[in-house]
């Protein structure tokens, strides 16, 4: 466990026995995002992904006391114009009951603190434009939204339909 400033809560890397955990965390941030219809994730899915011979992500789990309350799910990118990684944040996720007391903010400040001890220049994420507190949370923390930047996505079909163009 990795001790936190907030007295009770730690961190810990997941592993393969946490993926049911893992997967009720991402239906968590799935139901509050109003995207639960999007999860088709499962448990082999993620065992073969996230624990399996080529690893594509890495998760952090929040605990209070023996209780998991939260975590992070993260890659590294790489940016070519500084020629270092980066780290990418794909999803943080608080269960609702335990908001309010730091949790996030110490998984968000540990994953800063990987990001340099890793020699990243940089540490990201996307939050839904509808989401005012959590914007409002990042920018307290000196993130900000890179408004000229727009994400651009291929998926299901239209993926399958692209990469069969080749």
């Amino acid at each position: 466990m990795i001790k936190t400033s907030i007295p009770g809560f730690q961190l810990r890397y997941a592993e393969e026995r946490d993926v049911p955990l893992i997967l009720d965390l991402i239906r968590g941030i799935a139901e509050y995002e109003k995207l639960s219809h999007e999860v088709v994730a499962t448990e082999e899915l993620l065992k073969e992904n996230l624990f399996g011979e080529q690893r594509f992500a890495e998760v952090i789990l929040g605990y209070e006391g023996d209780t998991a309350v939260g975590f992070a799910l993260f890659f590294h990118n790489f940016s070519t114009f500084t020629g270092r990684p980066g780290i990418y944040l794909e999803d943080l996720f608080v269960y609702e009951e335990y908001r309010g007391k730091g949790y996030g903010k110490v998984l968000l400040l540990y994953l800063a603190t990987l990001a340099k001890k890793r020699g990243c220049a940089r540490f990201e994420w996307v939050v839904l434009d509808w989401n005012t507190p959590a914007i409002e949370f990042y920018n307290s923390l000196g993130a900000r939204q890179m408004k000229e930047w727009i994400i651009t996505r291929v998926a299901g079909e239209d993926l399958e339909e692209l990469a069969g163009k080749f």
